[in-house]
């Protein structure tokens, strides 16, 4: 009776794993048949005619190695032309790797965890390797470690270390555990002109670009940040993974320690003190930002023109609804003194002044970086929306603030400010808005929770809307989504406490309705296909947003 394994030669589609475990964008590619799993810091090669259990586990190995700096440079120059001074220290080290990545492991890799852990670091694994004490040799699952190639990697790829967060990370079961999940493959033409080598590699570079606009390249932080089976994001069949955290590079953290917010903890049913700290920091714009249109202002000119009037009284006015004593003593005056007085003593009271204050928040989450529909991104339609609507409020006198959004744990919750409230609205919005990249997670109560502070605090107008732009993917290390969800609903229910209106726009996304709910519950909310109807939703949305704020605050 024969017994068919199960086998994966599209190896390619393990890359989010891998990134995920390696903390670093981790490409995975077809070794020779018959070869044990390497790496090169970069990618990670193993045998596409291994079983599919055999594959992950041999993954695991390598990424957990990238991932505990396993393999530095001073490690690989010492393992360099020493093969058996490289196998024991590959069965000691590869151990203490796996154990510092339990949490990212799925249950069918656990059994590698038994193994006993005889080091703290890679220097001591490599002094215990040195030693003439008896060490079993690697099993092949292990792969092995070829120093030549790690050394031929350029320098800034040599140090990796494991992420403080990575006691709070959630499990990758379902990601590593489905088989049947593709992912796009690498470009074959490239392949075939540049093969592996310097020209090869050259080439990949430069079509990042391209592959990502269709869905695809390099995993890590401009991957999406889950997959599903139909192909669909939000269906029923969601998985999740990790990504790394993107274009954080391009921001100045500052010095202080950021401010504190709690967390609602779902499932104990209370709060967690001082739990998220979130950050802002500057957008470090960048000279070739890219250009990209806005959706035509003039429908949502003409849908918003009407919202955040406050009522003004105008003295001196030809009628009204009171009598302007001012004016009506120095139109006595000039009645007395021989001159014409003039006619205008009322006082009028309509609505043409201003009192809204807009502050938009956008999901700048690697998500985000998932295709959209004409070929976009949801960024890209995103992006489009927030610059249309911030125009647009700013055009018609509206107190307006953009800030964008992402997070790596919940000790490094960053926003960063596209505009501030009484910054004006030109190139530099444009170009800051532009030098955005999609990256790391979407912690997003704590986000809704610090946009609130910035409303209350500087807008300085009776009526106050927080706008949010996202996909509604709520999703960071130790904020699984059915957590995520309840912490940002509670975050909007303490804005509409405050009696901050609160709108939630998806837009380019597929998420499902169902999905949307979760986390927005019963605050005005709408997924729209692209930016070009918004402006046939757009008043609605504000009115019903706002009048529900100030229904509560008429309450309280």
């Amino acid at each position: 009776m024969s017994v068919s394994v199960e086998r994966s030669s599209d190896v390619a589609r393990f890359g989010f794993l891998a990134s995920a475990i390696a903390n670093r964008p981790v490409q995975v590619l077809p070794g020779q048949p018959g070869e044990l799993a390497w790496t090169d810091g970069k990618s990670v090669f193993i045998d596409a005619e291994k079983s599919l259990h055999e594959q992950l586990t041999a993954l695991a190995v390598q990424a957990a190695l990238l991932a505990a700096n396993s393999l530095n440079r001073e490690i690989a120059s010492a393992l360099l032309r020493r093969p058996t001074l490289t196998r024991r220290y590959l069965s000691v080290e590869a151990a203490r790797a796996l154990r510092a990545v339990a949490t990212l492991l799925p249950p069918s890799l656990h059994a590698l965890l038994s193994v006993d852990v005889q080091s703290d670091s890679p220097a001591a694994s490599l002094l215990l390797a040195r030693e003439r004490t008896a060490l079993p040799d690697p099993p092949p699952s292990f792969g092995a470690i070829r120093a030549r190639q790690l050394l031929a990697r350029p320098a800034d790829l040599a140090a990796s270390t494991v992420s403080s967060s990575r006691s709070s990370s959630p499990s990758l079961v379902e990601l590593a555990e489905d088989a049947t999940t593709r992912a796009p493959a690498q470009d074959s033409f490239v392949g075939a002109l540049g093969g592996g080598g310097t020209l090869g590699k050259w080439l990949s570079r430069l079509l990042t670009a391209v592959r990502q606009i269709s869905g695809g390249g390099a995993p890590g932080a401009d991957a999406p940040t889950h997959w599903t089976r139909s192909g669909r994001r939000g269906s029923r069949g969601s998985m999740f993974a990790t990504a790394s955290t993107g274009g954080l590079e391009a921001a100045r953290v500052p010095r202080d320690g950021g401010i504190k917010y709690p967390e609602w903890d779902v499932h104990t049913q209370r709060y967690r003190a001082d739990f998220c700290t979130v950050q802002e920091v500057e957008i470090t714009t960048k000279p070739d930002a890219t250009r990209f249109a806005v959706v035509d202002r003039v429908g949502l000119r003409r849908a918003l023109s009407r919202l955040g009037l406050g009522i003004d009284r105008y003295h001196r006015q030809v009628q009204g609804d009171d009598i302007d004593i001012d004016a009506v003593i120095e139109a006595r005056i000039e009645l007395l003194a021989g001159s014409a007085p003039d006619e205008n003593v009322f006082i009028d009271s309509a609505r043409r002044r201003r009192d809204l204050s807009v502050l938009l928040l956008l999901d700048v989450s690697a998500s985000a970086g998932e295709p959209a529909e004409g070929g976009k991104t949801v960024h890209e339609q995103q992006r489009a929306a927030a610059a249309s609507l911030t125009l647009t409020l700013h055009e018609l006198g509206d107190r307006v603030a953009l800030y964008a959004y992402h997070s790596q744990g919940r000790a490094s919750v960053r926003l960063m400010p596209v505009k501030r409230f009484g910054e004006g609205a030109g190139a530099l919005l444009m170009q800051r808005l532009g030098s955005l990249e999609p990256g790391a997670y979407s912690r997003l109560g704590a986000a809704i929770r610090h946009g609130t502070a910035l409303l209350t605090d500087h807008g300085g107008t009776p009526r106050q809307l927080l706008v949010v732009l996202s996909d509604g993917l709520a999703y960071d290390h130790g904020y699984e989504p059915a957590y995520g969800a309840a912490d940002a609903r509670r975050a909007l229910g303490e804005a509409r406490s405050q009696g901050v209106a609160c709108l939630c726009l998806s837009i380019g996304a597929n998420t499902d309705h169902e999905s949307l709910q979760k986390v927005f519950g019963r605050f005005a909310h709408a997924a729209l296909p692209s930016p070009d109807q918004l402006s046939q939703v757009i008043g609605r949305l504000f009115r019903s947003a706002i009048r529900s704020a100030d229904v509560r605050r008429r309450i309280a």
